[in-house]
C-alpha cells in the first residue's frame, strides 16, 4: 500500500548555527494517526509546516501520495495545499470580521470552489450549526477550533495536519476536539498531529518524538486499537522500509 506520507532525509537550516530538522526520515501509511512530541525548539512545527506546504526544506524530500511537495514552485504548493491538507491551528487563525461560515467558505475560496450548503454541512458536522453566523470573537476557545477544524474538512482532504489543536482549551474543550479528530480518524483520514501533552499524544496509532532537530523515537502505540482498515495493508513493511532510510 503506498504512504500517505514520505519524509527523506528533512533538513531545515535558517544559518549555519540554527538548524530546526537534521535529516529526519519517516513514513505514514495512509489512515494512520501520528503524534509528534518534543521538548520546545526541537522542530516539531516546523516538520508540520513543511510538510503542511507553508515552509521550505534545506534539504530532503516529502512525498504526499505520489507529489513530491518539496519540488513545487509556491504557486503550486499553495493550489496543492488547499486541495489536499486540512490544517487545524493553536492559535485558530480565523478571520475575526467574517461569520463561522463565512471563514469556512474561504478556505472553499482558495481551493476554487465555493459551495454554502457544503461549508454549513462541515459546520453542522463539529456541532455548529446552530453558531453559523457568529463572528470568532462571540465564540468560545472551543467553539472557534471546532470552526478551525471544519474550515480543514470543508475541502475534503484526506490528510489533517494539527498543532496543538488543544493547547489553548481547557479539558472539557479538549476532550471535545480530541473526540472529533478520533471521528475524523475513524473514517479514514490520516492524520499527522503536534503535542506536548503525553495524555494527547496517546491517542495516535504512533508517537514520533523529536530531540535538538532529530528524530530520536518512532514507536507504536496501537495497544488493543484496532488498525484503520486505510492502513492495515503493509503497514509493517512500510516502517521496515521507514528505518532503512535512517
Amino acid at each position: 500500500m503506498q504512504n500517505q506520507i514520505e519524509v527523506i532525509g528533512l533538513t531545515k537550516e535558517y544559518d549555519e548555527r540554527t538548524k530546526a530538522l537534521r535529516g529526519v526520515t519517516f513514513s505514514v501509511p495512509r489512515g494512520e494517526w501520528v503524534s509528534i512530541m518534543g521538548p520546545s525548539g526541537s522542530g516539531k512545527t516546523t516538520l508540520l509546516n513543511i510538510i503542511g506546504c507553508l515552509d521550505s526544506a534545506t534539504s530532503g524530500t516529502v512525498k504526499i501520495g505520489d507529489t513530491a511537495v518539496t519540488s513545487l514552485r509556491q504557486g503550486q504548493l499553495t493550489r496543492f495545499r488547499c486541495q489536499n491538507i486540512g490544517l487545524v491551528f493553536q492559535q485558530y487563525h480565523l478571520i475575526p470580521h467574517l461569520t463561522a461560515i463565512e471563514n469556512v467558505m474561504l478556505a472553499q475560496y482558495f481551493a476554487g470552489s465555493v459551495d454554502e450548503d457544503d461549508a454549513r454541512e462541515v459546520l453542522e458536522q463539529v456541532g455548529m450549526g446552530e453558531r453559523l453566523d457568529h463572528l470568532p470573537p462571540h465564540l468560545s476557545g472551543g467553539e472557534q477550533q471546532r470552526v478551525c477544524i471544519a474550515r480543514a474538512l470543508v475541502n475534503a482532504p484526506r490528510l489533517l495536519l494539527a498543532d496543538e489543536p488543544t493547547g489553548n482549551l481547557d479539558s472539557d474543550n479538549g476532550r471535545k476536539v480530541l473526540g472529533l479528530l478520533r471521528e475524523l480518524h475513524e473514517d479514514g483520514r490520516t492524520i499527522l498531529m503536534v503535542t506536548h501533552s503525553p495524555e494527547v499524544a496517546s491517542n495516535g496509532d504512533r508517537i514520533l518524538k523529536l530531540a535538538d532537530a532529530r528524530l530520536v523515537s518512532d514507536v507504536s502505540n496501537r495497544g488493543g486499537k484496532d488498525m484503520p482498515a486505510a492502513a492495515q495493508e503493509d503497514a509493517g513493511a512500510n516502517r521496515k522500509k521507514a528505518k532503512r532510510r535512517k
